[in-house]
């Protein structure tokens, strides 16, 4: 499916109303930002090497700042679009509060703060991820596969995956195979959840000119996809205490968490309603809060023991 032209917004459009301060603070999409920043504050929890406490809450900091700057720039670009869909069409670029440019400038601003803190507080190979995640977010998907791609979120799910390698980073220094896999457990996670959301907001997808798997290739294929991934997901969530990452707390966790998301996908197999694809939705942000949760009470516990 070919995606609409963009619908560009029209210069001096944001004079209409004065920004307030909850306008920028809802520009950074916080709610987004929360997963984002947790996954990161596991990653640098988890990493061997000890980090100071202050400079591991400056690390979280700029991670925080990264993600709202990738958000930023994400909704200037998208700004037209966003005036169509239910979903997004609140955001203040979208109700022409904040204009894009004004966006795009605060977002290159508020990166370049973001790489420069958690580079001079921890290391530059993290800053250097950072920044890398931000234009994965910004350019590659955003901007290049977005409006082009039903694979969008498939490929643009880097950027999300990113922030517990970055968080990583930031305490060892470097990258080790355990970060990897808390990244492929979130890359592998992205689809389902993003393709779930899809199939009840399908309409608004296919207005705004978005070629999300349920405008492209109808909904049954869209939920044949989504069973696909979420067994991988168990797959990898089982990975961390087959490679002695974590021990039998978190192995029960990741069973518990990924039959419930297990149960949620194979009844929206059998009912293929908007009812059940939000019900995967929503399960699957449980599933994985319950995954990194479970794998910082597990080191918590295996600390506490001594074990």
């Amino acid at each position: 499916m070919a995606a609409k032209p963009r619908l560009r917004p029209v210069a001096g459009e944001a004079a209409l109303a004065a920004a307030s301060l909850g306008d920028w603070w809802r520009l950074f999409k916080p709610n987004v930002m929360q997963l984002s920043v947790f996954t990161a504050a596991v990653g640098l929890y988890l990493a061997p090497g000890y980090v100071h406490p202050f400079l591991a809450a400056v690390a979280v900091f700029a991670i925080a700042a990264g993600a709202g700057a990738a958000a930023a720039l994400n909704n200037a670009y998208d700004a037209d679009i966003d005036r169509i869909m239910a979903r997004t069409r609140g955001r203040p670029t979208a109700r022409g509060r904040i204009d894009p440019a004004e966006a795009a400038g605060a977002g290159v601003v508020l990166g370049l703060i973001a790489v420069a803190v958690l580079g001079l507080s921890t290391n530059w190979l993290a800053a250097g991820l950072l920044a890398g995640t931000i234009l994965f977010y910004a350019v590659v998907y955003t901007m290049l596969l977005k409006r082009r791609t039903p694979q969008n979120i498939v490929i643009g799910g880097a950027a999300g995956a990113l922030p517990p390698v970055v968080g990583w980073a930031a305490a060892a220094g470097r990258v080790d195979p355990e970060a990897w896999i808390l990244f492929a457990l979130i890359f592998l996670w992205t689809p389902p959840h993003f393709w779930a959301l899809a199939l009840y907001r399908a309409q608004d997808y296919a207005a705004a000119g978005v070629p999300m798997l349920p405008v492209v290739a109808g909904r049954r294929a869209t939920i044949r996809q989504i069973r696909g991934y979420a067994w991988l997901v168990v797959a990898v969530s089982l990975l961390p205490p087959l490679v002695g990452m974590a021990g039998w707390l978190y192995a029960a966790v990741a069973v518990a968490a990924g039959g419930a998301f297990l149960f949620a996908v194979e009844r929206l197999v059998r009912e293929g309603s908007d009812r059940a694809a939000a019900r995967v939705f929503r399960t699957s942000i449980v599933q994985l809060f319950a995954l990194f949760a479970g794998l910082v009470v597990d080191r918590a516990l295996g600390s506490f023991v001594g074990v």
